[in-house]
């Protein structure tokens, strides 16, 4: 108490100089009335009493360092001691940091994610003012350059506007030409962004006046470093993107990175010049196109509920100005970073209920740790009896548990941190998609360090203080006698009962989530896609790369396909603009019943893709009734399309498809529906049955990509050979990337693989947990019982009985608390949904796994325990008694 009174001076040195005054005004006021009583006069006798006591300051700084050095001995001194003790148990100090450290670095690897992709910022000046506008009617999110153009000219709460997309483009430097992926950006992006260039300017406002007007490229730093051997003398120069000049003016800062958190751009050019990267006349003019992202700076004072308001308004008057072309029109403010809510909110879920199952993990490890101190008070509790017995106070012994606790928490929290910013590091190094410029950066900051440091320190202390009540109602006279107070021994056996299966508990649950995990992977890997990708072969391009305008793709893609299906080996070949479940796809386009006049009524919005003839059969997908395309269906033959069964329920109802007519939004013929196919996916894996149309690639095209697509059943390496050869006849120029679907499926399998490696990493920490604390308590039973255990096998107790009394109490702790964590599992399908594809707690496969895991956990962990238990020689024990 004395050393805590004292490190609390340590803090409140006002109140501590008062009570020293009053204690020199004391002995001031005994000593002036001792000299008076002696005969001396008032004056003498204060003088006198000054005299003899000395400068006060100088007393008071005396009696302050004094203090502090008692206080510093005293701290040093428990250090000493608690280093000395945890030397003498190197088991206990090795049990206690590696469960620590387990459950902080799973905590901090988890929340370094977090606060990288959803609490970090973007790194630009003031970033919070920051806000994408999003289009709450549209699947796609995105809006058409006309609304950006509205929304920036006639709001009054945003300070600026600009607008972006991503691009593709070849980019040839002297006699080499590789695939780049870029932003298109409108003039003042930068300048609403705030940053200044690395080298040279970047482009403004100023530079657009009109379509093609602007043929200028921002490089980004690390493009600039690989390609260009960080060169300065590259400003002024100029390179070609799709066989069309552009006059390199800047490099960006290093440590920027675009306005999207995993997407790193290799270069910047004005959006004015959207037709030189392949896209259509109509990206900057048609209002129905939403493909591009608004990006606005809020005014100083202005809430994101007060901008969304004003954006309203404009959406309304925007609505009735354009009838026929934009309903219903409005916008809602969201954070950027992660393409709005494409990206966002399946991360902010997956990642919320990844901290939940994390926080699961501390709290087994706090749990497992709480034992642990609980069984090393228990063993130690004849020395602290001890320690009592010759004079220490209840008050020095919990300071010396304290002080231990501390030191586990500190080792634990450097181990757990650092391995944690060493995956960290490894993790901001990998690049999951070779071909994309994706990049996750995750590395640890002061807040990761700081939560660190605060869960180590807290878990340690809070679980090292808890046998605190076992030391401070011990029974000295009884412990000296049996090594522990009975009634303290059974208080502190039934709070390890409690932690134990607690701690099982949530093993248990994190080991069914893990097989909950692995089962998903698997149903997403024999989901139904509506295509099979095994033995497929893609080779994707874009004929803009080229040169080629819009009215030469037909041509050239018809060529591909023809010669393609020449090639020995591939039983079949086609070509589509956008290969379903890749990252570019996959847009939305409103459609209509015929004969609607009303273009705000009856309206859905569809999936669209453009095949050219044998695509089906090359992809895999069955076409249910009417025929395929042909290459008549060009633009010389009626509208046709190809819907799925989706579509043609919710257009039709139970009516036959086949030959039925449909409106496009920005059609004015009518479609006819000459086919129907089966249902795939799109978008995502876990999205539901959703309408989508395909459309004759002879007679519409819908986007600038070009995907080979070949079914083969040669090698994969030697269709590639022969795809490479046949399309470097055709032009030796366009770069392709040639990989088969499996390969390309990789982004949109990502989510179900990471959410698999995640679950399964805390499976496996939580199976560790549980077999330290299983294996802890049945080791701590046995070793507490060796006489009578002892004894029962001098008596002829048979082994089944020894095993019985040796091991019963942590075996049944186990059946309970995998009881207790199977039945949370079954119930957390909710939390499991956040991460898991089709997540099913309660499928039978995952249930008998849990039961099969955690009865391999006790017996691996109750293995050594039982055979000390066997191996007891009464005779040995007797005579050491």
């Amino acid at each position: 108490m004395l050393l805590v009174r004292r490190i609390a001076n340590l803090f409140r040195r006002s109140r501590m100089d008062r009570e020293i005054d009053l204690e020199l005004q004391s002995h001031l006021a005994l000593r002036l009335e001792d000299n008076l009583a002696h005969g001396m006069s008032r004056d003498d006798a204060s003088r006198d009493a000054r005299l003899r006591f000395g400068n006060p300051v100088v007393i008071k700084e005396w009696v302050t360092g004094a203090d502090t050095a008692l206080v510093l001995d005293g701290l040093w001194r428990d250090l000493r001691h608690g280093q000395r003790q945890l030397r003498k148990s190197p088991g206990f100090t090795a049990s206690a940091v590696v469960t620590l450290a387990l459950g902080v670095g799973a905590n901090a690897v988890v929340f370094s994610v977090f606060n990288a992709l959803i609490l970090r910022p973007l790194n630009v000046p003031q970033p919070h003012s920051l806000y994408l506008v999003e289009h709450k009617r549209h699947a796609s999110y995105f809006q058409s350059y006309p609304d950006y153009l509205d929304y920036r000219d006639g709001n009054s709460t945003f300070s600026g506007m600009a607008i972006y997309d991503s691009a593709t483009a070849a980019i040839s430097v002297g006699k080499s030409s590789f695939k780049s992926f870029g932003y298109l950006a409108s003039g003042n992006y930068f300048d609403l962004l705030g940053i200044q260039p690395a080298l040279g300017r970047f482009f403004h406002a100023g530079d657009e006046h009109g379509p093609k007007s602007a043929p200028y490229i921002v490089l980004s730093y690390d493009f600039w470093r690989s390609r260009f051997n960080s060169n300065p003398l590259v400003l002024g120069t100029t390179v070609d993107l799709n066989t069309h000049p552009f006059i390199v003016i800047g490099v960006a800062p290093r440590q920027f990175h675009g306005t999207e958190i995993f997407f790193w751009p290799d270069f910047w050019v004005p959006i004015v010049e959207a037709t030189q990267l392949g896209n259509s006349d109509g990206y900057l003019t048609n209002r129905t196109m939403h493909n591009l992202w608004i990006l606005g700076r809020l005014k100083a004072g202005v809430t994101p509920q007060q901008a969304s308001d004003n954006l309203n308004v404009l959406s309304s008057r925007l609505a009735s100005e354009y009838p026929t072309e934009d309903d219903g029109l409005n916008a809602r403010l969201v954070k950027p970073g992660l393409m709005g809510d494409v990206w966002g909110d399946p991360i902010r879920n997956f990642l919320t209920g990844i901290m939940i199952l994390a926080s699961l993990v501390l709290l087994a490890a706090c749990a497992n740790l709480g034992s642990i101190f609980a069984v090393r008070a228990a063993e130690r509790s004849r020395e602290l009896a001890i320690r009592l017995a010759i004079g220490s106070s209840r008050w020095k012994i919990l300071r010396a548990l304290l002080t231990e606790a501390v030191l586990i928490s500190l080792l634990g929290g450097m181990t757990g941190t650092f391995f944690a910013a060493t995956l960290l590091h490894l993790l901001s190094r990998w690049q999951p998609f070779a071909e994309f410029p994706v990049h996750v950066t995750v590395l640890p900051d002061a807040k990761v360090y700081a939560l660190s440091w605060l869960l180590s320190l807290g878990s340690g202390i809070f679980f090292g203080l808890l046998p605190a009540q076992q030391v401070w109602r011990s029974d000295a006279a009884q412990a000296m006698k049996s090594g522990a107070g009975s009634s303290a021994a059974a208080r502190g056996f039934a709070l390890r009962d409690v932690l134990l299966c607690v701690q099982i508990a949530l093993c248990t649950l994190l080991v069914t989530s893990s097989l909950v995990a692995l089962r998903g992977m698997e149903r997403s890997l024999h989901a139904r896609l509506g295509f099979r990708p095994q033995s497929v072969m893609l080779a994707e391009t874009q004929l803009s790369m080229g040169g080629y305008a819009e009215d030469q793709w037909p041509p050239v893609q018809r060529r591909m396909a023809e010669e393609a299906a020449l090639i020995p080996g591939i039983s079949a070949a086609g070509v589509t603009d956008r290969a379903m479940l890749d990252n570019d796809c996959c847009g939305t386009m409103e459609v209509f019943r015929a004969g609607t006049s009303d273009f705000r009524k009856d309206v859905f919005e569809a999936h669209f893709f453009s095949i050219s003839p044998g695509y089906l059969k090359a992809a895999g997908t069955r076409l249910l009734s009417g025929r395929d395309f042909t290459w008549h269906d060009d633009d010389n033959a009626p509208e046709v399309a190809l819907v799925n069964a989706t579509f043609a329920r919710m257009m039709f109802g139970n009516a036959r498809a086949v030959g039925q007519q449909f409106l496009l939004f920005r059609g004015t013929h009518p479609t006819e529906v000459v086919g129907v196919v089966e249902d795939g996916k799109y978008q995502t894996l876990t999205e539901d049955a959703a309408p989508a149309m395909f459309f004759s690639l002879a007679q519409r095209a819908t986007g600038n990509d070009t995907v080979l697509v070949v079914r083969s059943l040669a090698p994969a390496n030697d269709t590639a050979d022969a795809l490479r050869n046949m399309l470097s006849g055709i032009d030796p120029n366009l770069p392709f990337v040639l990989r088969s679907w499996p390969d390309a499926l990789d982004l949109a399998f990502f989510p179900a693989r990471a959410a698999s490696s995640a679950l399964g990493i805390m499976g496996v920490l939580a199976a560790m947990l549980a077999v330290t604390g299983i294996f802890g308590m049945a080791l701590y039973s046995v070793s507490h019982r060796m006489k009578e255990l002892g004894i029962r096998v001098a008596l002829g107790a048979r082994r089944a009985e020894l095993m019985q009394a040796a091991l019963g109490r942590p075996l049944a702790l186990l059946l309970v608390g995998s009881t207790l964590g199977m039945t949370l599992g079954m119930f957390a399908t909710q939390l499991l949904g956040r991460v898991v594809y089709e997540a099913n707690p309660r499928d039978p496969l995952v249930l008998l796994g849990v039961v099969a895991t955690m009865a391999l956990l006790g017996l691996t962990a109750t293995w050594i325990p039982a055979r000390r238990a066997l191996e007891i020689d009464p005779s040995r024990l007797m005579r050491e008694e």
